[in-house]
């Protein structure tokens, strides 16, 4: 029986290049274990912080050691510097993909945050014309863009906290404009609120605020990170989340709940071992259990998502109120990840729950294949 090759495409130009190597290395053994190394080979395809596709050996030896390929440090933005080879990289030849790309029969990419979860990749592989997991570039960008995101959940009738929405050029106007802006988020949300840069993943640039003075500060940093900036009433409630499993058809894992000490999710708690507990399953009521798996396909469908997500929800325990927070359609693989937990607990192990998400792509494909043969019909 000949093996599908599966392209396990990891690294990537965001600040989550580490986190998506340590999600690239939980894959790979999946993909090892006895149950899927009769069916799949893993052909690796590492993505330099600089943007250079490497492939063979030196993807090999991340995935073996954890340790990302750096850059040399000063390289010019017209060239950068490959320390496994030791040559110059012209700004051109980054982009190049390698001969292995060929090979490839379906795509696992596994790149967290922008340029990797936004639509961006996923672009590029449906040009390809290839299978590959997770959504495609409208679910991507649906589920990275927090403001484009919480319109998708507000036309589904899906539940959320009171949101307001700001650019990066109402930030950095004049000394007139700023302070009518912070007044017009005072009087809508008030205090404390969240400020978060629109596009980035795993809690970064994130403030909570709960004076005009932290306001206006949490408000200029976000703008650093991004054009499009969202903050977010706050809210006394407990965090839950749920996986989401499939395509047309998909299947909602048990809730679970996060727990931690610090003032918020932020990105050290999230990826430091024992910052945060998670309780799988939550200690819920069986009502509200139902009730966040059904908003999670409803939010699922809601972004045209495909194969896999994570969607997070607020559960305020004094009003029995149910609100989505956001859908990660790309969500970690890490030993400490929720996702592949909630599945685990739900019945359904690591190996056979990344042939599950491979087997969707293909089907996926598949199905898109037909489609585009009836048009042309």
């Amino acid at each position: 029986m000949n093996k599908l090759r599966v392209g396990l495409l990891f690294g990537g130009r965001s600040g989550e290049h580490e986190v998506s190597i340590s999600s690239a290395r939980a894959i790979a053994k999946a993909l090892s274990a006895a149950e899927n190394a009769n069916k799949y080979e893993i052909l690796p395809f590492y993505i330099q912080k600089n943007g250079r596709w490497l492939a063979g050996e030196a993807p090999q030896q991340v995935l073996q050691s954890g340790v990302p390929v750096l850059d040399a440090p000063n390289s010019s933005s017209g060239e950068s510097h490959d320390l496994v080879s030791n040559t110059k990289i012209p700004a051109l030849e980054r982009w190049q993909s390698p001969s292995q790309v060929a090979e490839v029969d379906v795509w696992f990419p596994i790149l967290h945050g922008p340029n990797g979860e936004d639509g961006t990749i996923q672009g590029l592989l449906t040009l390809m014309q290839v299978p590959f997991v997770g959504s495609g570039v409208l679910g991507s960008a649906l589920g990275m863009d927090k403001i484009a995101m919480k319109m998708a959940f507000e036309q589904a009738g899906i539940p959320q906290v009171k949101y307001k929405a700001v650019t990066r050029a109402q930030v950095w106007s004049n000394p007139c404009v700023f302070p009518k802006l912070c007044d017009e988020i005072e009087a809508a949300l008030g205090y404390p609120c969240f400020v978060k840069p629109a596009n980035l993943g795993s809690s970064v640039g994130i403030s909570k605020v709960r004076s005009r003075q932290e306001l206006e500060a949490a408000l200029d940093n976000a703008a650093s990170y991004d054009r499009r900036i969202i903050v977010e009433a706050g809210v006394t409630a407990r965090e839950v989340e749920c996986a989401i499993l499939g395509n047309d058809q998909p299947q909602a894992s048990i809730v679970g709940e996060i727990t931690f000490n610090s003032d918020f999710y932020d990105y050290e708690t999230k990826y430091t071992q024992g910052q945060a507990d998670l309780l799988i399953s939550a200690p819920i009521p069986d009502e509200i259990s139902r009730k966040i798996q059904e908003l999670a396909v409803q939010a699922f469908a809601a972004v045209d998502a495909a194969g896999l997500a994570r969607i997070d929800f607020f559960y305020v325990e004094a009003t029995g109120e149910v609100l989505i927070n956001e859908i990660n359609t790309l969500p970690g693989f890490t030993a400490t990840s929720m996702y592949p937990q909630l599945w685990s607990h739900s019945g359904i192990p690591f190996p056979e729950l990344v042939n599950r998400l491979i087997q969707l792509a293909l089907e996926r494909h598949s199905e898109s294949i037909q489609n585009s043969k009836l048009k042309n019909s």
